[in-house]
């Protein structure tokens, strides 16, 4: 089901807001009056996107951000009436992927909404595609110390990968956790 999130202390503002998220095909909207419940909530129902406001009370918007970007995985858009540098730099950095100026319309935040989702399909895909490579590089490494196990052994380099890939086929294991084996049986 796609849930959204929406943080305004203003009634009509979270109204306008979840009609919009409504017609853009969020099926369930939940909706807090400051940021600190906002977080709570969040973290229970891990919605799809957040849009919350920068001026509540107890916590705002940008804070509430900072405290919900490394726990949960969903774009963020703040609605402010500030478009002061500090306040946009703030926002960018506690995670927060658009920026609304209030007062706004409907189709203003429906263009954020998309545009909030696509950027963050993006980078979530260039991140996991980062992993992949990072792990790739990572086991790169370890199959060529442990080729220099064997090398030093007085193997040559095509016998010393050869050795390892039938010791992967023969444990039935990755290649690299027979690198990992063979670091740990030399260290």
């Amino acid at each position: 089901m796609k849930t959204a999130l929406i943080a305004d202390d203003e009634p009509l503002i979270r109204r306008q807001v979840a009609e919009t998220l409504t017609a853009f095909g969020f099926e369930r909207i939940i909706e807090a009056e400051n940021g600190a419940q906002a977080v709570d909530i969040a973290l229970v129902h891990s919605p799809l996107l957040l849009v919350l406001d920068y001026s509540m009370p107890v916590m705002n918007g940008i804070s509430a951000a900072e405290k919900l970007s490394n726990k949960l995985k969903a774009p963020m858009i703040l609605l402010t009436a500030n478009a002061d540098t500090e306040t946009v730099h703030r926002a960018r950095d506690a995670g927060i992927f658009d920026y609304l100026l209030k007062p706004f319309r409907a189709e203003q935040l429906a263009a954020t909404v998309e545009m909030a989702i696509h950027h963050f399909v993006e980078i979530s895909g260039l991140r996991e595609e980062c992993d992949r490579l990072k792990e790739t590089l990572e086991t790169r490494k370890q199959v060529e110390r442990a080729k220099g196990v064997f090398i030093r052994q007085g193997m040559s380099e095509p016998d010393a990968y050869r050795k390892m890939q039938k010791l992967a086929m023969d444990k039935r294991k990755s290649l690299k956790e027979v690198a990992e084996a063979i670091l740990l049986m030399e260290g």
